[in-house]
C-alpha cells in the first residue's frame, strides 16, 4: 500500500520543541485522515534541529465509496421544506429522490446519496497546508516580505522547503500538489547545513533516510543519543574515567547536532576546589558539556565531553580548544562566587531577604522566613525535633538565596545552603534542613528523615499553602503556578511516610487574617483530594477517603490513613459487605420515612418497647448499644481495628431484623421505635465513617 513521506525543513528548531512539534504532527495529521475515513498501518515522526519529518506506512490510494440514505419530508410537506431537503441532499428535483411508505407516518422522501471514494493525493493536498498554517509552535515568528500580510504563515524559524511524496514502493511516487505562502511540495531537500549543503531528491521514506545518512543527517533522535552516549561512555573509558550521566542534557544535546562528533575537554585541577555540584551546573548550563568522575570514585576528573555538530578535519582540535576557553572562564567566576560567598556568613545575609519581593500580597521573603521560623517551633514538638535548632534552620533556610553561587544558577539553592552552613560550624541538622526543607520535590523524591528537616520542610509548605490560601490564589483545573498541589503532597507524604501525628487544623487556624474557620475548613478539603490521589495510587478506594472525611474533626492525616485501612479491609468481608447492604437498606427507608413524615427521625430507641415486640429488635436494640460502646472505647485508643469488629457483630442481628421484622407496623409507637433502630444503626456505623459516601 501507499506511503506518505513527509518533511518540513526550515531554520533550526529549538531543543526543547523538537520531540513535542514532531508528536504533534503525527497526530494533526493521522487524526485529519481518520476522521475523513483513511485508516493507516502504521506512522512516526522525527526531529532534527533544521527538519520535522512524518512517516504514514499503508494508506490506502482511494477512500471507499460512500452510500448514505438521507430522509426528507413527508409527501405533500410545505415547499420551503422540500427544497431544503432537495439542497441539502445535493438533489437537482424530486424526480432523484425516491418514496417510502411507513405504516405509522405515511409517505416520505428519501434520498439516497452515493458518493466515489476520493484520491487520497487529493486528501493529503487538502489537509496540510492548513496542518502548516495553524502548527501549535509555542512560539513562533514570521518573516520576509509575506510577513506583512494579514494571516501568512508563521513557523519556529523559517521555513525553507517542503518535501511531499505519496504512493506505493514499487512505483515513482506522486508530489502532494500543494503549497504554502509560496513554498511548493516537492521531493527536494538538503543535508547537513555545513557537511553537504546542496540540495538533494528523495522520493520515499527509505530512500529519504538514506540519503540524509549520506549528507551527514542522522534522522532519528534517539539513535543520535544512542550514539553520544555510547561514544562518550568509550571516550571516557579509554581515559580510565566515568561519565556521569545526565538525561535531560543528553535528550537536549542531541537535539542540537544533526551529525554528533563526541569530543572530550579538560581544565585546571585548582578547579576542583569548586563543589562538584557546582562545576557540574556551570558546564552543563553554559556549555551544555558532560562531566567526567575519577573511575570507581565519586570525586569530579578536571574533563569534559562535550557534543560537536562537526566532523572537522583537524579531530576536532580546535573546536575543544574554544570549549576549553569558555568553560575556563565559566570555571573561574564560579570558583570567584564560591570564595565571595565562603566569606559571609549566612546569619549576615538575612538582612537581603527583606529586599526580595516573595509575592506582592505576602511581603518579602525576609517576612516569610520569619513566618516559618515561628511555624517551625511550633512544629518540633510533634515531629521530635528540638524547637530551637529548627526555630534557627527555618530563619537560614533562604539564606542562599542572596549568595552569588544561587544567583547564577538557581538550581543549586539548598545545596550550597548547605555546604556554606557547614563550612561555618553550624550545627549538621541546621545545615542538612537547609538543603532538604524544599523535599520531596516530586513523587520519586525522598522525604527527609532528620527531625530538624522535616519539621522545616513542612512549615515552609503549610506557610506556602495558607499563604496562597488566604489571598485566594488557588489551583484551579491545570492551573497551579505556586505548586500548591506538590507542597499538599509533600506534606501529606511526610506525615504518612514518616508516621507523624499532626493537627492541620490547629497548624492552620490563626494563619488567615480574615475568615480563618472557613479557609482553614477549604484548605483541609484540598487537603483531602490530594490525600485521595495519593492513596489511590497506592490502590485505596476514593470512596473510603470520602467516608472518613465526612466526619467531624478528620484533620489528622495519619489517623484518616489508618481509618481507610481498616474500613477497606473491613469491606473486603463478608460481614463488611452485608452490613453495608443493611446499612443501605435502613438509609433508604429512614430517607423515605423522613420525607413522608416531615421530620428526622434522629432521637434514641425506646429499649424497654423494643424489648417488648419481636425478639429480633430486641437482639438488634442489644447489639447496637454493645456495638457502639466497643466501637468508642476502641477509637479513643486509636485502634481503628476494633470498631471494625464491633460493626461485624451486627451482621447477623441486622439481617434477622429485616427479614422477621415489618418496620412499618400498624402501631404507630412501634413504627417510630423501628424507625428509631435503624438511626441507631446509621449513628454506629458514622463512629467508624459515614457509610452513606461508600460505593456498592
Amino acid at each position: 500500500m501507499p506511503d506518505l513521506l513527509l518533511e518540513l525543513r526550515s531554520e533550526e528548531i529549538p531543543a526543547r520543541m523538537q520531540r513535542r512539534a514532531a508528536e504533534d504532527l503525527k497526530k494533526l495529521v493521522t487524526d485529519a485522515l481518520v476522521e475523513r475515513g483513511f485508516l493507516y498501518e502504521g506512522a512516526k515522526a522525527f526531529a532534527t534541529p533544521r527538519r520535522l519529518a512524518l512517516h504514514i506506512a499503508g494508506l490506502p490510494a482511494r477512500g471507499e465509496a460512500v452510500r448514505e440514505e438521507r430522509r426528507g419530508p413527508r409527501v405533500g410537506a410545505p415547499e420551503s421544506a422540500v427544497q431544503g431537503f432537495l439542497k441539502s441532499a445535493g438533489l437537482a428535483s424530486l424526480d432523484q429522490a425516491t418514496t417510502v411508505t411507513d405504516p405509522k407516518k405515511g409517505e416520505f422522501y428519501l434520498a439516497v446519496i452515493e458518493r466515489a471514494g476520493r484520491e487520497t493525493l487529493d486528501v493529503l493536498a487538502e489537509i496540510l497546508p492548513g496542518i502548516i498554517k495553524s502548527f501549535p509552535w509555542p512560539k513562533s515568528m514570521r518573516w520576509g516580505a509575506a510577513s506583512a500580510q494579514p494571516g501568512s504563515l508563521r513557523w519556529v524559524r523559517p521555513l525553507q522547503s517542503i518535501v511531499a511524496t505519496f504512493g506505493p514502493e514499487t512505483e515513482t511516487p506522486d508530489v502532494v500538489p500543494f503549497s504554502v505562502d509560496g513554498i511548493a511540495a516537492g521531493t527536494v531537500t538538503s543535508g547537513h547545513r555545513f557537511l553537504a549543503p546542496s540540495p538533494f531528491e528523495v522520493r520515499r521514506f527509505d530512500d529519504y533516510v538514506q540519503a540524509l545518512e549520506r549528507a551527514d543527517v542522522i534522522l532519528d533522535a534517539d539513535r543520535r543519543k544512542d550514539i553520544i552516549l555510547h561514544d562518550a561512555k568509550d571516550l571516557a573509558f579509554a581515559r580510565g574515567l566515568d561519565l556521569v550521566e545526565d538525561e535531560g542534557l543528553l535528550e537536549e544535546v542531541a537535539g542540537l547536532v544533526e551529525r554528533p562528533v563526541v569530543l572530550m575537554g579538560s581544565f585546571e585541577e585548582r578547579f576542583l576546589e569548586i563543589p562538584a555540584e557546582a562545576i557540574r551546573a556551570t558546564i552543563r548550563a553554559n556549555q551544555k558539556c558532560f562531566v567526567l568522575r575519577k573511575s570507581g570514585s565519586e570525586e569530579l576528573a578536571p574533563a569534559f565531553v562535550l557534543v560537536s555538530n562537526l566532523v572537522a578535519s583537524d579531530g576536532g582540535a580546535a573546536i575543544t580548544a574554544g570549549n576549553e576557553r569558555v568553560v575556563r572562564a565559566r570555571l573561574s567566576d564560579a570558583k570567584f562566587f564560591w570564595e565571595t560567598d565562603k566569606a559571609t556568613k549566612l546569619e549576615d545575609r538575612l538582612p537581603k531577604l527583606d529586599t526580595i519581593v516573595f509575592h506582592e500580597k505576602l511581603g518579602t521573603q525576609g517576612e516569610r522566613v520569619a513566618r516559618i521560623a515561628v511555624l517551625a517551633k511550633e512544629i518540633a514538638p510533634l515531629v521530635g525535633a528540638d524547637p530551637a535548632l529548627a526555630e534557627h534552620a527555618a530563619r537560614l533556610a533562604k539564606a542562599d538565596l542572596v549568595t552569588e553561587m544561587v544567583g547564577e544558577f538557581p538550581e543549586l539553592q539548598g545545596l550550597m545552603g548547605r555546604k556554606y552552613a557547614a563550612l561555618q560550624d553550624e550545627h549538621p541538622s541546621v545545615a542538612a534542613a537547609i538543603e532538604e526543607h524544599y523535599k520531596p520535590v516530586g513523587p520519586s523524591d525522598r522525604v527527609p528523615t532528620d527531625p530538624v528537616s522535616l519539621t522545616v520542610a513542612l512549615a515552609d509548605k503549610l506557610d506556602t499553602l495558607a499563604g496562597f490560601w488566604s489571598i485566594d490564589e488557588k489551583p484551579t483545573g491545570s492551573k497551579d503556578p505556586f505548586a500548591l498541589r506538590r507542597a499538599a503532597l509533600g506534606v501529606i507524604r511526610a506525615v504518612i511516610e514518616r508516621s507523624l501525628r499532626l493537627s492541620l487544623a490547629s497548624l492552620l487556624n490563626g494563619r488567615f487574617a480574615n475568615e480563618s474557620a472557613e479557609r482553614t475548613a477549604d484548605l483541609l478539603a484540598f487537603f483531602a483530594d490530594r490525600l485521595k490521589v495519593y492513596l489511590r495510587d497506592q490502590g485505596a478506594r476514593h470512596d473510603l477517603i470520602d467516608a472518613v472525611f465526612a466526619l467531624p474533626g478528620q484533620d489528622d492525616l495519619l489517623l484518616v490513613v489508618r481509618r481507610v485501612e481498616a474500613l477497606g479491609a473491613f469491606l473486603s468481608t463478608d460481614d463488611g459487605k452485608n452490613l453495608l447492604a443493611g446499612y443501605k437498606r435502613a438509609a433508604n427507608i429512614l430517607r423515605i420515612e423522613e420525607k413522608k413524615d416531615g421530620h428526622a427521625y434522629d432521637a434514641a430507641p425506646d429499649a424497654a418497647l423494643a424489648a417488648s415486640g419481636q425478639p429480633e429488635e430486641q437482639a438488634l436494640a442489644e447489639a447496637l448499644a454493645a456495638a457502639r460502646q466497643e466501637a468508642s472505647a476502641a477509637i479513643a485508643t486509636e485502634d481503628f481495628s476494633g470498631p471494625m469488629r464491633a460493626l461485624s457483630h451486627l451482621r447477623a442481628p441486622v439481617d434477622a431484623f429485616f427479614e422477621k421484622v415489618t418496620v412499618n407496623a400498624d402501631d404507630p409507637a412501634l413504627r417510630r421505635n423501628r424507625l428509631l433502630l435503624l438511626n441507631a444503626l446509621r449513628a454506629a456505623t458514622r463512629e467508624v465513617a459515614d457509610f452513606s459516601r461508600i460505593e456498592g
